[in-house]
């Protein structure tokens, strides 16, 4: 978005004593206020403009039906356009029925709108050409080929810039003969000119950007002397060659090129000007301020409704998933995986997915999709993974991306960025040989434990991990299953806490001291059923009571971060953790104990991860459940290194 301003702000006192009159300051009865500036004083008004047409698809109408509908969102006293109104190039019949179709487009405007003659609404191709070409047909259902009128205080002028080579008649864009401004025309321009010499703004329209020369040549120096003697000349807006553009400001008059609204783009960059916009112009004593506004990005905020809101948060929570992916020792998978589709809103929505897998040796069809579903409407779409094996270290599970588009009437929407991690099941994974420890790199570095894999009942259980953290400012998670509901260890700024989600509302207990950096600590939440404690190296640090029903979550367990949107993992701390163990029991008691140097299984162990190895991207789980931890990126195993 491009956004100038020139403008001047005045600011007004305010009177402490009673109310002062309106035109001189806020009213307050506030003792000795601060002196707020009062809005500008002036007749200002807004204009928009809309670029070329034409030379797109057919569909290019319905961006222009889009612009009319976000223009009339901003209310504007007027529209201006640049030219090229109709696809052209043709004769009489064909002419009519696109002339009939844009004006009938333009009809859905609040506000009067203006015409400017452009190449391809004159320009005769076919048969029975006449002398004028389409000249006649134009001023007959669009108006004059150059004109003018006032609106508060204000000249917009209309200029031809296609009248031909007057020796030959060759009507050309690209020739300098027939790029020059006739006599009639030159007087009408002197004399519209002459006769808003009293006017705050004069404003300029034509097709062609002739201040650039080249294939037009100089013609339009002697017109930038006539717009720069009258000494009130603002702005002059053309179009033409696709691609906003501003020419800069010469002798006071500032020179901007339009792109299109549904003409054809050379180029998909809109960040280099190749875009549909509608530009708006909001006109003020001392100057003008210029917004482009992409077409289609306009928000009207009286739709965006509690309903509104709450469809589209139903929407991003329908967002499809792959199902667990299981994968055996050997790493080979040959799956069948349904991914169902899902449209909660009442408007049609368009669901774009593709699969992604940074291990080219994945086989997964279909590798893309594009479904548009009804309101309610649901379908399951099959895909089928083949990965031949082995895991080993460039095995990584392929993940889906997505989007979805649609409109209502609050706006046009495209909801990005709906991937997820897809979950891996491991079994029969080899044990370990040696120590090992796992190191983190922040971000969304870390290990993840499936939610299936962890059958923690009701009632007691004990949260545990070892960790050397180099970087746990602001909030970071340790152990977490969050997210509005189970459990989780963190770290806030250093000091370390415990949650557990009971009966809708999280028990918590945080430490008064920091953990230090560089320094292996063992950190443990217990929850026994009448309250939870916080342990730090074995010392009772927090406590609270606490009792109720855990709230369940079908979010995985993330080692050394926190669980994001959609069970991704955020806030993840930077160092080394070492034997993560979860259990279905209050382990600790009283104020003290010796934490273990190494934690071993038993029944009560629902996950035991002692990173002493990785397979592919898995850290092998020793509860007996086969729990095994998903490596995210970032995250590795250091084997053969201990604690010490």
């Amino acid at each position: 978005m491009m956004y100038i301003r020139l403008s001047v702000a005045v600011v007004l006192s305010c009177s402490s004593a009673g109310f002062p009159a309106h035109d001189q300051g806020v009213l307050t009865d506030r003792p000795e206020p601060l002196a707020l500036p009062i809005p500008i004083q002036d007749d200002a008004f807004l204009f928009s403009v809309f670029g070329d047409r034409t030379g797109g698809p057919p569909e290019g109408i319905e961006v222009l039906r889009q612009a009319v509908e976000d223009t009339n969102r901003f209310d504007p006293d007027l529209v201006m356009t640049v030219g090229d109104l109709v696809q052209g190039y043709n004769t009489r019949p064909a002419w009519l029925t696109q002339m009939t179709e844009f004006r009938t487009v333009m009809a859905g405007l609040d506000c009067p709108w203006f015409p400017v003659a452009g190449n391809h609404d004159v320009y005769w191709r076919g048969p029975g050409r006449p002398s004028n070409e389409h000249e006649g047909d134009y001023e007959a259902f669009f108006g004059p080929l150059w004109y003018a009128f006032d609106h508060k205080g204000c000249r917009f002028i209309v200029l031809y810039t296609d009248e031909g080579d007057p020796e030959t008649g060759e009507k050309a864009f690209s020739k300098p003969a027939a790029q020059r401004m006739s006599a009639e025309q030159r007087a009408f321009l002197a004399s519209a000119l002459e006769t808003a010499a009293d006017k705050r703004h004069v404003f300029v329209f034509c097709h062609h950007p002739r201040w650039r020369g080249g294939g037009y040549g100089d013609d339009w120096e002697s017109v930038h002397d006539l717009l720069v003697e009258a000494g009130n000349v603002t702005a002059v807006f053309a179009g033409h060659v696709h691609q906003l553009q501003s020419d800069g400001v010469r002798d006071g008059i500032e020179y901007m090129t339009l792109a299109t609204v549904g003409g054809r783009l050379s180029d998909s960059n809109a960040a280099a000007g190749h875009l549909d916009h509608v530009l708006h112009v909001m006109v003020r004593d001392e100057g003008v301020a210029l917004a482009a506004v992409p077409v289609g990005d306009v928000i009207d905020p009286r739709g965006m409704t509690s309903e509104h809101n709450a469809a589209v948060e139903r929407l991003v929570r329908s967002a499809p998933v792959f199902p667990p992916i299981h994968v055996g020792g050997d790493g080979v998978c040959e799956q069948r995986a349904d991914v169902v589709l899902a449209n909660p809103c009442d408007v049609p929505v368009t669901w774009t997915v593709q699969t992604a897998a940074s291990d080219a040796r994945w086989r997964v069809r279909p590798d893309h999709l594009h479904e548009t579903l009804e309101p309610g409407e649901t379908v399951t779409i099959p895909f089928s993974l083949q990965h031949p094996g082995p895991l080993d270290a460039g095995w990584s599970a392929p993940d889906l991306k997505m989007r979805v588009d649609f409109t209502d009437d609050a706006g046009n929407w495209r909801v990005t960025d709906l991937g997820t991690d897809t979950v891996c099941v491991a079994t029969d994974l080899p044990a370990a040989t040696q120590s090992g420890v796992l190191t983190l790199a922040g971000g969304a570095s870390s290990a993840r434990v499936p939610s299936p894999s962890i059958p923690l009942p009701d009632g007691p259980f004990t949260l545990e991990t070892w960790v050397r953290p180099t970087d746990l400012s602001g909030r970071r998670g340790l152990l977490a299953k969050t997210e509005g509901s189970e459990y989780g260890l963190f770290a806030s700024d250093w000091r370390p806490a415990f949650y557990v989600h009971l009966d809708g509302s999280y028990a918590e207990v945080e430490s008064a001291t920091k953990l230090t950096a560089d320094t292996w600590h063992h950190v443990a939440g217990v929850f026994d059923g009448a309250e939870i404690r916080l342990y730090v190296d074995g010392v009772s640090v927090a406590r609270s009571d606490a009792s109720g029903v855990r709230t369940r979550n079908e979010y995985p367990l993330v080692v050394g971060g926190d669980v994001g949107s959609r069970g991704r993992s955020i806030s993840c701390i930077e160092g080394s953790m070492d034997d993560v163990r979860l259990s279905a029991t209050a382990r600790y008691t009283g104020a003290a104990f010796t934490p273990p140097d190494t934690m071993q299984p038993d029944a009560d162990t629902t996950v035991l991860l002692p990173f002493d190895r990785a397979v592919g991207p898995f850290a092998a789980d020793r509860s007996g459940n086969e729990a095994h931890a998903t490596l995210t990126s970032g995250a590795a195993i250091r084997e053969g290194v201990t604690r010490e």
